[in-house]
């Protein structure tokens, strides 16, 4: 039985798939021990053939479902449901995972009593387009584990979640919503836990907030959330309709707030986008 499931959702963005299943074919983990499951949300690019040309390389699978508009929740139940380890490290396209990311995601899972849930360092990743240029510029595609330590040691292209952990520490189990910053760009979590809590919710069928509404079941149904700073990656740089996807994810945050009925969820959804470093400290407040 492999050690984690590796689940991608993808759709029509075959360059930025094949970084991140180069970056898995430079595991220190053995190919043995972990599996990949691709998950097309419909592409009508030559994704179905990039995944095909690395099957010789990894022990992959490769799903496709019809393009009937955005379903990254759908595409990731798809890989839920295929996963044959215990642990499930979910990653974008576009995401390209240091040598050690699985080995520290897994031996996190392994240090934790209990269902876990393990938030990795991703370089790069600003939430907007502020970086683009500087990322670009240390990004060196032939050997991600340089760039990253470079980025490491400079303290350059910091992931924006550094602002969360400046603010409220690093011991996750002191802040009441950790999964307020439970983003699938590189998460994992362990799969029982995940099937029992239903996975994602589909219907989510626009950008963002379906990751941190299944984070807060999670959460609900007791996982321990845990940073990792060793489960090290890097967000490839690429353009980003900001304000548009910012706006979806509120109203996203809307839905959520009338699905659960906490003054939590409702407190997250009146929240303006400025003031994301203020939730926890509302929370806290507030319970």
């Amino acid at each position: 039985m492999p050690r984690c499931t590796v689940i991608i959702p993808t759709y029509n963005r075959s360059d930025l798939l094949r970084h991140s299943l180069e970056s898995l074919t430079r595991q220190r983990m053995p190919a043995d021990e972990f599996e990949v499951v691709v998950v097309d949300d419909g592409s009508c690019d030559d994704t179905a053939d990039v995944a095909a040309s690395f099957q010789s390389r990894l022990n992959l699978r490769y799903h496709y479902q019809s393009d009937e508009g955005f379903r990254a929740a759908a595409a990731r139940n798809i890989g839920i449901a295929d996963a044959r380890a215990p642990i499930c490290v979910f990653a974008d396209d576009g995401v390209m995972l240091h040598a050690d990311n699985l080995i520290q995601h897994v031996a996190s899972h392994e240090a934790t009593p209990g269902p876990t849930a393990v938030l990795p360092y991703l370089y790069g990743f600003s939430g907007d387009d502020t970086n683009i240029e500087v990322v670009t510029e240390r990004l060196d595609l032939d050997d991600i584990d340089a760039s990253i330590e470079r980025m490491q040691a400079k303290r350059e292209c910091r992931d924006i979640r550094e602002l969360f952990y400046d603010r409220y520490g690093e011991d996750l189990t002191r802040v009441p919503a950790p999964w307020q910053i439970f983003w699938t760009a590189n998460v994992s979590a362990d799969t029982r836990q995940l099937r029992a809590v239903g996975s994602f919710d589909e219907k989510f069928r626009t950008w963002g907030g379906e990751d941190i509404d299944l984070g807060y079941r999670l959460h609900r149904a007791g996982a321990r959330f845990v940073l990792n700073r060793q489960a090290k990656a890097v967000h490839v740089p690429h353009a980003k309709p900001f304000d548009e996807l910012m706006k979806s994810a509120t109203q996203n945050y809307r839905y959520m707030a009338e699905k659960y009925g906490t003054a939590l969820m409702r407190l997250l959804a009146e929240l303006p986008p400025k003031r994301f470093l203020d939730f926890n400290e509302l929370a806290t407040a507030a319970s």
